[in-house]
């Protein structure tokens, strides 16, 4: 049981790598673009 749990931990541990790596830089840009749109939508928002 304890080497399904350790089996199952590590290949979701290796997925979630994956994913980073493979989005690379282009995945942390849009993400940084869609953070900043919203934080500015939020301000334009507030302002009278």
């Amino acid at each position: 049981m304890r080497a399904l749990l350790v089996a199952m931990l590590l290949l979701v541990t290796v997925m979630l790598l994956y994913q980073g790596i493979a989005e690379g830089d282009e995945g942390m840009h849009g993400q940084l673009d869609h953070a900043g749109h919203s934080v500015s939508g939020h301000i334009r928002g507030m302002s009278p």
